[in-house]
């Protein structure tokens, strides 16, 4: 079984990207199954009802989602309509939305995939590891491939994470940071790891904001607004491949493709 991950969809550039890049990705790697994250996807901050339609549109099977899930705020409400659409599991009782999802393929094989979000520099929300091992447990009995989303922002909180789950799933993916790191491995126990898959977004930007934007706010610390930026486009992303009868992943790789 193959599995694409995208990195954090931002913004228009971001989606516009993914339309243009996905299908070609798919058909050369074989995959299989399409993971998403989209929490910076309806105009670099949140989603929306029409911006989930539109990512699953495109191929996406299930969109993953972080600290900013909630950022646009009619989307809270909306959460729960489609249960493709993950938030982070560790968040308290009673808030809307689905920490996980049992994904079944064409083929009949069921994948699960779970997002959690770390605590360390983010909003201390309840503990990742303890939250974490209880889904997997419970998830186990129904298949042996299982895909975190570990949206998080401390690399060593996410590597911590990464061994503690190793040999319990079949990959942890990092998130949040948009910035792709270039230390993807097979550990172990035979969990594939990357501590940040990175952005699909604006190439030419600073974690997809307008650089001028950010700049200046280090320049001076006054905040202000930040938006988007635009141009061209990079697709960044993981490949990885399980072997769907141990739940092993047995190889991967990044990609970062340019657009256009």
């Amino acid at each position: 079984m193959k599995v694409l991950f995208i990195g954090d969809i931002v913004g228009k550039v971001g989606r516009i990207t993914t339309k243009a890049l996905l299908p070609t990705v798919v058909n050369r790697y074989k995959i299989d199954l399409v993971i998403a994250n989209g929490e910076n996807a309806a105009g670099g901050f949140g989603l929306t009802d029409r911006i989930v339609s539109e990512i699953l549109s495109l191929g996406v099977h299930i969109i993953t989602t972080g600290n900013h899930v909630w950022d646009k705020k009619e989307f809270v409400t909306q959460i729960s309509k489609e249960d493709r659409v993950l938030r982070p599991i560790n968040y308290p009782p009673g808030v809307p939305g689905y920490g996980s999802i049992l994904y079944s393929l064409p083929s009949g094989e069921k994948v699960a995939v779970i997002n959690i979000s770390g605590r360390v520099f983010m909003t201390n929300i309840d503990c990742p590891f303890r939250t974490g091992k209880e889904e997997v447990e419970k998830l186990s009995s129904s298949t042996k491939v299982i895909i975190v989303d570990f949206h998080a922002e401390a690399t060593s909180e996410k590597i911590a994470f990464g061994y503690f789950m190793d040999g319990k799933v079949s990959a942890v993916i990092g998130t949040h940071t948009h910035v792709q790191t270039a230390d993807e491995k097979i550990l172990p126990g035979g969990t594939a790891y990357i501590t940040d898959v990175g952005m699909t977004g604006p190439y030419h930007s600073i974690i997809g904001i307008e650089k001028e934007q950010v700049i200046d706010r280090f320049l001076t610390n006054i905040p202000m607004r930040f938006e988007t930026a635009k141009g061209e486009g990079i697709f960044s992303a993981i490949v990885i491949e399980i072997d769907e009868k141990t739940g092993k992943s047995t190889a991967l790789q990044r990609l970062q493709l340019k657009y256009p």
